[in-house]
């Protein structure tokens, strides 16, 4: 069967997404806030995102994950494109970056620092139920997911509809292991 290229569904769940209300983002946000409780212990550490515009998560999933104990780490973008961490420590630590990104203003630590995570949780347009998953194209997760540990679960974090029967796949394309959705919770994905 032939996929969609990737830049129709790119238009297509960027329509989509602007197309939901504040309230319903409210109530997935919720939603994935409650799951990603249940990711994260104390002690350990998590990678994750600070979710601008229209994607799915929100800073109450930051910090419910550091209340819990865990260390979050956030990606910072870099000229090489490879991602960067900083630990993220609260809202008020954040500032404006590249991209209309927002980012801590703590010490820069290496791509490589992404081995320390057992949980990293990933922005996505959509993954599919292979674990191909889909994103804005500038390829900085799969330039940096490779150093993640292997036994690590790569969690693309997707409204209900956006996890998918099948997505076109690049040969440079690092699958996610599970879809976090606020429907569905934690999925583990067939690779």
């Amino acid at each position: 069967m032939q996929t969609r290229p990737k830049a129709v569904w790119r238009t297509s769940v960027l329509a989509a997404r602007r197309d939901r209300t504040d309230a319903q983002r409210r109530v997935e946000n919720d939603a994935l806030t409650a799951s990603a409780r249940a990711l994260a212990a104390p002690g350990s550490t998590v990678c994750a995102y600070v979710p601008v515009g229209s994607e799915p998560g929100s800073l109450s999933l930051l910090d419910a994950l550091r209340h819990t104990g865990s260390r979050v780490l956030v990606p910072l973008t870099s000229p090489d494109s490879v991602l960067e961490w900083a630990e993220y420590t609260g809202e008020d630590d954040l500032v404006a970056a590249e991209f209309g990104l927002r980012e801590p203003r703590g010490p820069v630590l290496a791509p490589a620092t992404v081995a320390q995570a057992a949980v990293v949780l990933v922005p996505a347009l959509a993954v599919d139920r292979r674990g191909v998953r889909l994103g804005r194209g500038a390829g900085f997760y799969d330039r940096t997911l490779h150093l993640a540990d292997p036994s690590a679960r790569l969690i693309a974090v997707v409204r209900d509809d956006e996890l998918v029967d099948e997505l076109p796949e690049d040969p440079h394309d690092i699958r996610m292991t599970h879809a976090l959705t606020p429907g569905g919770g934690l999925t583990a994905l067939v690779e």
